[in-house]
């Protein structure tokens, strides 16, 4: 599984706007093959700023399966337009794999 991880510094003011463009976008992403889940999370000091994160199959199910397929082009024409500046997007893997508990 990898993690997609993106700050997403909207254009404040237009938060509203973009909740409910990102709520028409989320189902663009999770009919993509290896989309396995997302959140996205508002920040309690910054009401401007959202966390996103996507969990998918594969670094590829984003970055070519998504981001090269048929509803990128909708999914950018809903969402791009919000962010100031445009984010960083950045992917990760698990580090640490353990059953045991930690005492």
């Amino acid at each position: 599984m990898i993690l997609e991880q993106a700050v997403l510094d909207v254009v404040p003011g237009r938060e509203s706007e973009f909740e409910w463009a990102f709520g028409e976008a989320r189902e663009l992403i999770s009919a993509s093959p290896g989309f396995l889940g997302l959140e996205l999370l508002r920040c309690l000091e910054t009401s401007s700023r959202y966390l996103l994160l996507v969990r998918w199959e594969s670094l590829e199910a984003h970055t070519v399966g998504f981001r090269q397929g048929p509803s990128y082009e909708r999914w950018s024409s809903l969402l791009h337009k919000f962010y100031s500046p445009f984010p960083v997007v950045e992917h990760y893997s698990s580090a640490l794999s353990t059953s045991a508990s930690v005492v």
